[in-house]
């Protein structure tokens, strides 16, 4: 999580409220985390990607349910889907030179 790529998100925040998650699920683009606030933009490829057996962008969330987020980690949550699509982007590249 180190990388300069991470620092250019490709999410957004657009909803204000309390920040807490209560609620998850991805519809469209977005990763609700309750009734009123989501992230947006939120590649299909990024919450469906697998490690082991578990999907990164949705386990993080589980893992904070009914806790209210931070700035910081809300933002570190938009760093993740970073992480995740770039890769899969190294993953491809691989697999086609295999």
């Amino acid at each position: 999580m180190e990388s300069e790529k991470l620092n250019t998100l490709i999410t957004t925040y657009p909803e204000t409220g309390d920040n807490t998650v209560t609620a998850i699920r991805f519809d469209t683009g977005k990763v609700w985390i309750n009734k009123a606030q989501h992230f947006a933009k939120v590649p299909k490829a990024a919450w469906e990607f697998y490690i082991g057996g578990y999907q990164p962008a949705k386990k993080w969330l589980k893992d904070r349910k009914d806790r209210t987020l931070t700035w910081d980690e809300i933002k570190h949550y938009q760093k993740i889907i970073v992480a995740l699509v770039e890769t899969r982007k190294i993953m491809g590249k691989i697999d086609k030179a295999l």
